[in-house]
């Protein structure tokens, strides 16, 4: 016969009742019937559950991405659909720069203006050579631009050329050699013909000639030279320039 036990000591005998789970020692209250029984999540002894926030709040805001819808991609306008407004803006803003680039380099840096030379050292070096007399222009004034102006010795002579810019922009030059009439004219007037007497008030025998394209010509046949006065200027700047011969 067992001694008798204290009313508060759990009994010995873990034995549960018929259809009830077997219940250990060291369990808690078991639970009354009819209520779910409470189940702690499983952590290691003595140490608590650890839950990562940062996890959370990225799941979070990846639920929260995922239910925005991102915007549509911006469609660039293709150069099909630029109106023609845009494209006469396009074209203005390249051609202005341009246009005033060009005003700029005409009205300010002389940009239509010939570049004009000095004939005195040609004209000296002619002189020097005293291979034919040599005639210089003068009087014409400034608004007749010395645009070139050069001396040379061939084989079959020497020759002194001065190019002009007339008052008018044309083109006029002046040819003084010793060259030989029959090789120097067909050079410098191709198939030029003569057209009779010029008739200039300096009483030498100037002879109108056609030359090459739209040029007309003065020739001065002397027996030691040759002078020629050619350009496309018009005939009487050809004349005052062959009348300024000195």
């Amino acid at each position: 016969m067992e001694p008798a036990q204290p009313a508060d000591r759990p009994p010995t005998d873990a034995t549960p009742p018929e259809g009830q789970p077997p219940v250990r020692p060291d369990a808690g209250p078991t639970p009354a019937q009819g209520q779910p029984a409470l189940v702690a999540p499983p952590t290691d002894r003595g140490e608590p559950a650890l839950v990562d926030p940062a996890g959370d709040e990225a799941g979070r805001a990846e639920t929260v991405a995922g239910d925005r819808q991102a915007p549509p991609a911006r469609k660039e306008k293709s150069r099909s659909d630029r109106s023609p407004k845009d494209m006469v803006l396009s074209l203005l803003v390249l051609l202005v720069p341009i246009a005033l680039l060009i005003a700029f380099y005409r009205g300010f840096l002389g940009g239509d203006s010939p570049v004009t030379v000095d004939p005195a050292p040609a004209l000296e070096q002619a002189r020097a050579a005293n291979v034919f007399p040599v005639s210089q222009p003068t009087g014409l004034g400034d608004d007749w631009r010395t645009v070139n102006a050069r001396f040379r010795t061939e084989p079959d002579g020497a020759t002194l050329r001065i190019g002009y810019v007339t008052p008018e922009g044309r083109g006029a030059q002046l040819v003084e050699s010793n060259v030989p009439a029959e090789k120097l004219l067909p050079a410098e007037l191709s198939e030029g013909q003569p057209q009779g007497p010029a008739d200039l008030p300096d009483g030498l025998s100037w002879q109108r000639y056609t030359a090459r394209g739209n040029e007309q010509a003065l020739v001065l046949l002397e027996p030691n030279r040759t002078v020629i006065v050619v350009g496309d200027a018009g005939e009487a700047e050809l004349r005052k320039l062959a009348t300024s011969l000195r």
